[in-house]
């Protein structure tokens, strides 16, 4: 069978059968997964806490090397900073526009973010957009490396498939920051917010989406190349978005709330839109 009609029965694009993993050592890779997973209980742990809490007796761990490693993986520790780096040259930051929001609706506010994936013989990278209201994954893409590209795939594929929010909130990351991805934010008139740098909480949906994630799939299933975690993220996300219950939506899904919202939201619009009956004098 060709492996245009493999991709076709899974619904996979061709590009995915060709992913080339990014590698590291067999070594380095079994430690990147530790930290990943040191990372989500402790994510204001940076490199000197991260290699202290790793090692043991038998095998002490270098404070750079697990330096080098965090940088690769996309993670830093997460606390309040009097001086920040720049996100990139001649990157604009935005400020944070939903401090005190009441986001009440669908297509209200999106967010963004990327994450580091462990597979058995390498890791790739991971970028969502997710609804802020239902908490519905609009779209996500798979990258090896930290690149904007994937990122811009993404947010291209969101708002062809639902419309634009008003407010779309990421990271200062140079991917978020970059010309590119603003430019297609600003030509559909979509507000940009972006965290405070270190500030946790200002994108914790999307952070608890990446906890559920990793310990409900990745870890389980230790995905073994690209295109069988491809595969397994469609599976994933399609649990997610419509069988899996959360608690802080009343035990709906997320698709549930997300369209439920809209219906409300269009039937208000109908509602303002119908003609106002003459007043009898």
């Amino acid at each position: 069978m060709s492996i245009v009609r493999q991709c076709e029965l899974l619904g996979l694009p061709r590009s995915t059968y060709y992913y080339e993993l990014a590698t590291e050592s067999i070594e380095n890779l079994e430690l990147m997964r530790r930290i990943d997973e040191q990372y989500l209980e402790t994510p204001f742990y940076g490199s000197r806490k991260m290699a202290e809490e790793l090692s043991t007796r038998q095998q002490p761990l270098n404070r750079k090397r697990v330096q080098r490693l965090m940088r690769l993986m996309g993670l830093s520790a997460i606390f309040p900073q009097k001086k920040t780096s720049q996100p990139g040259v001649g990157h604009r930051v935005y400020p944070y526009l939903l401090r005190g929001l009441m986001v009440d609706r669908a297509n209200h506010v999106w967010c963004s973010d990327i994450t580091y994936i462990p597979l058995r013989q390498g890791f790739m990278y991971l970028v969502a957009v997710m609804d802020w209201h239902s908490r519905l994954v609009l779209s996500w893409r798979l990258s090896n490396t930290l690149d904007t590209e994937f990122c811009l795939a993404a947010l291209d594929d969101a708002l062809t498939t639902y419309g634009r929010p008003d407010i779309f909130n990421t990271d200062q990351g140079a991917q978020f920051t970059s010309h590119e991805f603003t430019s297609l934010l600003l030509e559909n008139q979509i507000a940009i917010s972006m965290d405070g740098r270190g500030r946790a909480l200002d994108n914790v949906f999307i952070e608890r989406l990446w906890r559920s994630l990793k310990y409900e799939d990745i870890y389980l299933k230790d995905y073994e190349s690209g295109a069988d975690l491809s595969y397994g993220l469609e599976r994933y996300f399609d649990f997610y978005d419509h069988r899996r219950i959360h608690q802080a939506l009343d035990y709906r899904t997320p698709h549930e709330v997300f369209t439920a919202s809209l219906r409300t939201s269009h039937g208000r619009q109908t509602q303002r839109s119908k003609p106002r009956r003459p007043t009898l004098a």
